[in-house]
């Protein structure tokens, strides 16, 4: 009876429609990233260097992403970043009416775990500076949410490192997930991804923190808005709160075309290929799983 019932309580929670349990994957996967990475900055910020460093941030965020990728992986392909959703659907590898929907879900999920943040954080947010939320200064904490520019970087230079850091992500990803290429062992692509994400962190993050993710940008910045620091989250900077939006968008088409048009178009193709590549269009980037998209 206990097993007919548990049976039974399964059937009606699981989700039937496969988009469905798409958008759900890649909300809770953007959320673990939030969670995981804005928590290795606030970790260190809060304690005012006492429990973290810059190292510690790049390697939280790395492993956030690994981590991420693995909660998601086989049913959406674990892409928890817009331009990586669009680089996909641009170049055939999942299909356009997915993109607003994983969009909207990586959005809502990097909100939630901004707030998650700010709640796990609470009464340290309150003792810092006295409460005072602040978006710039000695005592700001905005920048444990979202990414602002440093002082000398004009927003010319910030846009174009954007551009060329997705662009990057994107082609070490379709290398990475490209099993014509030298390939990566199955089940070990998303360590591949967070070393990837450390190396772009420690090599091209010092201008403005290296976002690459429109979502793990602006998402979390909504949420401070509304949260205590106000409008300023994205007036500072030059009104700099775009750039890491539409800057990743385009690096993520650039990357994504670069890496096909020097690599993939020049692949040997077998006739037995066809089929696996109407497989892939359902979006996943994974070895087994057919193949093309993370992060």
């Amino acid at each position: 009876m206990t097993q007919t019932t548990h049976k039974s309580l399964r059937d009606r929670l699981a989700l039937k429609n496969s988009l469905s349990k798409e958008i759900v994957a890649e909300f809770l996967a953007t959320f673990v990233l939030i969670v995981l990475g804005c928590g290795s900055v606030a970790q260190a910020v809060l304690s005012r260097g006492v429990a973290g460093n810059a190292v510690t941030i790049n390697a939280g965020f790395a492993m956030a992403v690994t981590m991420a990728v693995y909660v998601a992986g086989g049913v959406s392909g674990g892409h928890v970043n817009p331009a990586i959703s669009l680089a996909m659907c641009a170049t055939g590898k999942m299909r356009w009416c997915k993109f607003p929907f994983y969009v909207c879900a990586q959005m809502l999920g990097a909100m939630a775990g901004a707030a998650a943040i700010f709640g796990i954080y609470y009464d340290a947010f309150m003792s810092f500076a006295e409460g005072t939320l602040a978006v710039s200064g000695p005592n700001a904490t905005a920048h444990i949410f979202a990414t602002y520019p440093a002082s000398f970087l004009s927003t010319t230079n910030g846009f174009a490192e954007q551009v060329a850091s997705t662009a990057l992500l994107v082609i070490s990803v379709f290398a990475i997930f490209d099993n014509k290429n030298i390939g990566v062992p199955a089940g070990l692509e998303p360590v591949v991804v967070g070393l990837l994400i450390f190396l772009l962190s420690c090599s091209l993050g010092m201008n403005s923190g290296c976002a690459m993710n429109p979502a793990r940008d602006l998402g979390p910045r909504m949420f401070t808005a509304v949260a205590g620091w106000g409008l300023e989250v994205f007036t500072a900077g030059n009104n700099w709160w775009w750039v890491p939006v539409v800057a990743p968008m385009i690096g993520g088409l650039i990357g994504a075309y670069v890496y096909i048009l020097a690599i993939e178009l020049h692949h040997q193709k077998p006739l037995e290929d066809t089929k696996s590549e109407q497989e892939a269009e359902d979006g996943s980037l994974y070895g087994k799983y057919e193949l093309t998209n993370s992060v």
